[in-house]
């Protein structure tokens, strides 16, 4: 299936669904569903980048442009919270399955940003600047 069929699957489904059926996934689950994965998200319909789930909550964050940031996530409640080299500031998202996929709603201003999983694959993040099993 092409990318921008499964994203408006995955945009049908969002609407689809009412939001008072949404039930946040715990931080146990979301560790159980993206370890060892990178997947790839969308925001209004395009592909928006791209994040690396590495042993012990460490992350890589992908944009577009081939630039990567380490980071890593913790539990915060149902939140799951991220914090970046550049940006000690918590990221709090509050994760969905919808469809099978993730949905992810920043919490720090959830009119925000809604993201939507795009694809996964087992394979790692390809960042300028960073060498391989870094």
């Amino acid at each position: 299936m092409r990318r921008s069929a499964i994203l408006a699957l995955a945009v049908h489904q969002a609407i689809a669904l009412p939001a008072t059926a949404e039930t946040a996934l715990p931080p146990a689950a979301f560790d159980g569903y993206t370890s060892g994965k990178t997947l790839t998200y969308a925001l209004n319909g395009q592909v928006y980048g791209a994040e690396q789930y590495l042993p012990g909550r460490k992350v890589r964050w992908a944009f577009l442009n081939g630039e990567c940031l380490d980071g890593e996530w913790y539990p915060a409640g149902d939140l799951v919270c991220f914090t970046y080299e550049n940006a000690p500031e918590p990221q709090c998202w509050a994760f969905y399955s919808l469809g099978g996929r993730l949905m992810a709603r920043f919490m720090n201003d959830p009119e925000a940003t809604t993201l939507y999983e795009l694809e996964q694959s087992p394979a790692p993040l390809a960042c300028e600047g960073v060498e391989p099993g870094v």
